[in-house]
């Protein structure tokens, strides 16, 4: 996987955990703060071999990381994720909130389990770390390394606000993961704790490999896609680098639509 590259922003020192960056759009973005200098906590729930793979990439690149394996929607591998990232490198600075899995039927179909599987990981994972990290950030105070205490950023996605059919747990996750960004942002902002989330659009990763490995899935997906080529996890990791340092300090409570422009809804460019 090729790192995206940054010639002026700079995170040595900072602690960066990111969940679910065994794989997909999670590695991609800690290469992204590892090429800028971070300590990085790999997370990963299953993939082992992921999880070094990432951590040897980041090595490589002459940087510094921790596979920690962590089910997010367990109160007490959160906080042991954190201790871990404490123990290590003294604080952490960043949460990336990537975690995310997809257990898709159509929806007279979807069972209790499917659902609350989806639901336990995506958003109440997210609630839980999200809410780990700003105690964190409260509990070590203000540091010379940022303008402000902390840092959450939320991957949430274009389905926070496009319907998904035969995705509707999936779905009503990113819907969730809007407000609750939103509502964490309006409480924590006065503490100068940053929230903020990214919407990706199609991104390539090894989840919806059918979607464009082939020519023909690819031109189908474009048409979805107004800026005509669909993006990868590079694009995802620069827009993360960028919203977690200073140059982006007054945006606040914002969704970032990495997309291509799906959210302009194609269809209707000839007129609906």
């Amino acid at each position: 996987m090729e790192p995206c590259k940054h010639s002026t922003i700079d995170f040595t020192g900072h602690t960066v955990i990111i969940t679910g960056a065994s794989s997909g759009i999670g590695a991609g973005i800690a290469l992204g703060f590892a090429s800028a200098g971070a300590n990085i906590v790999v997370n990963y729930a299953g993939s082992r071999e992921g999880a070094e793979k990432t951590v040897k990439e980041i090595e490589n690149l002459g940087g510094h990381a921790l596979a920690h394996q962590a089910d997010v929607s367990r109160e007490e591998d959160v906080q042991a994720m954190f201790k871990a990232a404490v123990d290590t490198w003294g604080t952490v600075d960043i949460l990336v909130n990537n975690a995310g899995i997809q257990k898709d039927a159509p929806f007279l179909d979807m069972t209790l389990r499917d659902w609350n599987k989806v639901i336990s990981i995506n958003l109440t994972g997210a609630f839980l770390c999200a809410r780990e990290a700003a105690r964190e950030f409260i509990r070590r105070g203000p540091t010379d390394r940022s303008a402000a205490l902390g840092k959450i950023i939320f991957i949430s996605s274009v389905h926070e606000v496009i319907p998904w059919a035969k995705h509707a747990n999936y779905a009503a996750t990113k819907g969730g993961i809007m407000l609750l960004m939103k509502s964490v942002a309006q409480e924590l902002g006065p503490l100068r704790i940053r929230v903020n989330s990214i919407s990706p659009g199609a991104i390539k990763t090894p989840i919806n490999r059918s979607a464009w490995e082939t020519p023909e899935a690819e031109a189908d997906l474009l048409k979805l896609i107004p800026y005509n080529r669909v993006g990868e996890t590079s694009d995802v990791a620069k827009a993360a680098v960028w919203l977690a340092c200073d140059d982006s300090d007054y945006v606040h409570g914002a969704s970032l639509y990495v997309d291509g422009g799906m959210m302009l809804y194609p269809g209707f460019a000839e007129g609906g």
